[in-house]
């Protein structure tokens, strides 16, 4: 038994919001355990779901490939899939059933299906992969080859046995990171994520992982692949799969999606060395922390090798938030990393969120006020997710009865007691945004009056924008107002 279909339950057309944004990334996790599998000597296969209109379109890649394995293997390195929507789960729960029916052997890898994996154990999947899954992955399903019966020797695993749930101690995540091959980025129809993103954003970007697990303990931030600890490629492996991306798709830009881009010392400075001596030319985005951008020498690094966006984990404009996250930041660094990053003409970008355990009227206030005043290139508005395993998750669990998970990504409920109901958080996202937009304007505007020069197309937009968002913001904050009250 050597035929192994792989697929994976993002269905962007499941999430509106994506939808609309159009700018998506194709499966890397998924594309790290096909790689290694065919490495291996195994016939491998792809059903890629990111514009699948049903989940029922699994059925004929399944009948053509005469799959053995159906594995359904999620990308580890992407939010979406950490968030857990219930769009996507009940997506992997109809295509479990599909392989099911038609004889094959359902093994699942995901950051939901390792939180619950009794459930989906429930729904006919064989084995649960739990955490980082590629070398359990190879190990199971040359066990079952081998039509072995005892599958505990197995690490990171969980099954059914004798109508008893089986779940093997966790496995130690990968240190060297080069010994695995690149992605099997030739399993995905590439011409359908670059046309999506050269109609949506001018340009194409592909995404990829420079290092797995954060060392960092923010105390709502799950970790269930890859952990709390930080393994790292080498430069030279990166440089070598941008030089293929670059030569096969004609790359623009590369999204690291690494939760911690460049902590190892000195990676950055002898990865930006082999950028320019490989006279490699692209533009990247990142996510950092604010406490890991204030050194200019790392700042001028990343310039150097091509960054032109970093996402920040600012959260909160109020350091009392920020302690009670164990966030391990503060407010003064967020403001001195966003300057030092304008100064090399790095974009900040802000992750923002609301809701958290104690957060007052004040504390919202003063995150209004940082984002106004900063004026981040960009920012993205949650409010707090409980996700399973996390200190934040256990403080509030008791108040998810009715519901614990998003149906996609645009939802924004609040699912515990706090200050507010649920429909103030969604009103404040809409002010926040019309707030910064309008605040943005003006700022373009005084600039117009300092450097008339320097003024472009792009700069009258943004300015005559205020025409609309001055006004939007003022009606969205009375009825903020009102909710709050």
């Amino acid at each position: 038994m050597n035929k192994i279909l792989f697929s994976h339950s993002y269905f962007l057309r499941f999430d509106p919001k994506q939808w609309k944004i159009g700018l998506p990334y194709a499966p890397l996790g998924t594309l790290y355990a096909a790689a290694l599998l065919r490495d291996n000597g195994y016939q491998v296969n792809l059903f890629d779901s990111m514009f699948a209109k049903s989940a029922d379109e699994i059925i004929e890649p399944l009948e053509n490939t005469g799959a053995d394995f159906f594995v359904l293997y999620d990308d580890g390195f992407n939010y979406l899939t950490k968030m857990c929507l219930t769009n996507m789960r009940e997506a992997a729960f109809k295509m479990i059933h599909r392989a099911k029916e038609r004889g094959c052997i359902v093994i699942i890898s995901s950051s939901d299906s390792t939180d619950h994996y009794k459930e989906y154990l429930e729904q006919g999947a064989d084995f649960i992969l739990l955490g980082e899954a590629e070398i359990a992955l190879l190990e199971l399903i040359q066990s079952i080859n081998k039509k072995e019966n005892d599958f505990s020797p197995i690490d990171g695993i969980a099954f059914s046995q004798h109508g008893s749930i089986m779940k093997t101690k966790r496995r130690n995540v990968l240190k060297d990171l080069d010994a695995l091959p690149l992605p099997a980025w030739d399993l995905v129809n590439i011409d359908l994520y670059k046309e999506s993103w050269k109609k949506n954003a001018g340009y194409f970007s592909m995404n990829m992982a420079t290092t797995r697990g954060c060392p960092f303990k923010c105390n709502w931030c799950a970790k269930p692949i890859y952990g709390n600890r930080y393994n790292s490629r080498s430069p030279e492996n990166v440089i070598k799969e941008i030089k293929l991306l670059k030569e096969k798709f004609d790359i623009d830009h590369i999204w690291f999606c690494d939760d911690i881009f460049g902590l190892k010392p000195g990676w950055v400075n002898a990865f930006a060395d082999l950028v320019e001596k490989e006279e490699i030319v692209f533009k990247f985005k990142i996510q950092c922390r604010a406490d890991l951008l204030l050194q200019e020498n790392y700042i001028k690094d990343l310039a150097r090798a091509g960054c032109d966006n970093i996402w920040m984990g600012a959260e909160s404009g109020s350091q009392k938030i920020l302690d009670a996250m164990d966030k391990g930041t503060t407010v003064g660094q967020i403001y001195s990393a966003t300057n030092l990053l304008k100064k090399h003409h790095i974009k900040p970008s802000f992750f923002i969120q609301f809701g958290y355990l104690g957060e007052t009227k004040e504390d919202i206030e003063k995150t209004i006020r940082m984002i106004n005043e900063l004026l981040p290139h960009e920012i993205g508005i949650s409010v707090s997710y409980p996700l399973p395993g996390t200190v934040f998750y256990e403080k509030v669990k008791q108040d998810l009865i009715q519901k614990s998970n998003w149906t996609d990504s645009d939802e924004l409920a609040l699912m515990f007691k706090n200050t507010y109901q649920p429909a103030f958080y969604r009103q404040l996202h809409r002010y926040v945004h019309k707030s910064y937009r309008t605040h943005l304007a003006l700022a373009n505007l005084l600039n117009l009056f300092s450097h008339p020069l320097k003024t472009n197309l792009k700069t009258l937009k943004k300015i005559s924008s205020a025409i609309y968002y001055l006004p939007a913001a003022y009606f969205d904050k009375l009825k903020l107002q009102q909710l709050g009250k």
